[in-house]
């Protein structure tokens, strides 16, 4: 197994109260609530745009139109630790065979997969990556290889310009599956 002894800056989108609590040191990061949606791109875990502060205030600009309040980002070190990095092909091979067992498992109990899907062709609900990463690192745990992180690289929005292959909207996500490796909280300059 791979042991990421890199560290990157990643920056998480919010809303104010959550934080000026992780920047005053009211919220230890080791509470700092995990996103378990059945949804989430990377499966369970803090996330992050990698070296993306501008992105992640775009997504907290988003939530504050939905939800109110007022946007923030947090920025962060982040350890990788054991990482599991979908631009590695021994992770995304992993990834492929856990597909095959949990087809096989839902297949024998007569039930459905679930879908990716959304309104756009960007699918924002990742229904099946969220359930084959979770599934995969479990697999892992009970194999006694605990993933710290999980990395993944999104193409993601319009085309730039016409014919571009390159994205408005793409980055680097990082989910955060042990607190541990958030080595540091800070207010980025935007």
């Amino acid at each position: 197994m791979h042991r990421f002894a890199r560290v990157v800056l990643g920056y998480h989108g919010c809303l104010e109260p959550l934080a000026t609590k992780l920047l005053s040191g009211k919220l230890d990061v080791f509470r700092w609530p995990s996103s378990e949606n059945r949804w989430d791109w990377l499966g369970s875990g803090i996330y992050f745009w990698e070296h993306g502060p501008s992105r992640a205030l775009r997504w907290a600009e988003d939530k504050a139109r939905r939800s109110g309040g007022r946007p923030a980002v947090v920025g962060a070190v982040i350890q990788l630790g054991r990482c599991f990095d979908l631009t590695d092909v021994t992770h995304t091979e992993l990834l492929g065979k856990a597909y095959e067992q949990v087809t096989r498992f839902y297949r024998a109990r007569g039930k459905r997969l679930p879908c990716n899907e959304g309104a756009d062709r960007d699918r924002k609900k990742r229904e099946l990556d969220c359930l084959m990463i979770n599934w995969c690192l479990a697999i892992a745990q009970v194999n006694g290889v605990e993933y710290q992180t999980v990395r993944g690289v999104f193409l993601e929005g319009p085309p730039v310009y016409r014919g571009a292959m390159i994205r408005t909207e793409s980055h680097i996500q990082i989910a955060v599956r042990d607190p541990s490796c958030i080595l540091g909280v800070f207010r980025p300059t935007l």
